[in-house]
């Protein structure tokens, strides 16, 4: 403790940021976000911000589905650049020293299957996904891909129907989850053993 005391304040601050936090301050924040913005009268989500970027890219002068008011959306592009911007200086310069923490069943059952718990930051297994194999490669594209496709075709992510669609109480959006649980069912008990198994 008293090595903490004689610290400067902004080293023993950035110690306190780096250490996991609890799941509840995230879910906290997330409730916040989608109170406001339900009072501003606005819909949280990202996957918006793609159709976004092709608007300004061009892409209305090629199809009338991306005729949007950019001005109206400015707010979300510029938090999706917050999102990615805060992502590199947490990654870079705030993450946690140590390992993520996920289970030991979790670890035993991907060794299993030959894929080694990644030691050092993160918590996605190197050994499968990464850009020195046509697998890694090919898993990156189509998964990309499917996710990329997925949250057009269901009008909105993850994010966008679970967080704020449920919380607005959309049938759409409840039909959505389901769809995204199925999904999620499936890849862990069908896919995957297939894969890796």
């Amino acid at each position: 403790m008293l090595e903490l005391v004689n610290q400067p304040w902004h080293l023993t601050l950035i110690d306190a940021v780096r250490q996991p936090w609890h799941w509840a301050v995230s879910g906290a924040a997330i409730a916040l976000i989608t109170f406001l913005m339900t009072w501003l009268g606005r819909s949280f989500g990202m996957s918006t911000t793609f159709r976004n970027t092709c608007t300004l890219l061009g892409a209305d002068k090629v199809s009338e589905f991306f005729n949007v008011d950019i001005k109206d959306e400015m707010w979300r592009m510029l938090f999706a650049l917050g999102a990615i911007v805060g992502g590199f200086i947490a990654s870079q310069y705030l993450a946690s020293p140590g390992p993520v923490a996920i289970s030991e069943k979790t670890i035993a059952h991907l060794q299993e299957w030959g894929i080694a718990y990644p030691q050092g930051q993160g918590f996605v297994p190197e050994s499968v996904f990464n850009f020195s194999s046509m697998k890694g490669v090919l898993l990156a594209v189509l998964g990309g891909f499917l996710v990329g496709f997925g949250a057009r075709y269901g009008d909105g992510c993850t994010s966008g129907h679970a967080i704020s669609g449920l919380s607005h109480l959309q049938l759409p959006s409840l039909i959505t989850v389901i769809g995204f649980f199925i999904g999620g069912l499936l890849m862990t008990w069908v896919i995957m053993p297939f894969l890796f198994g």
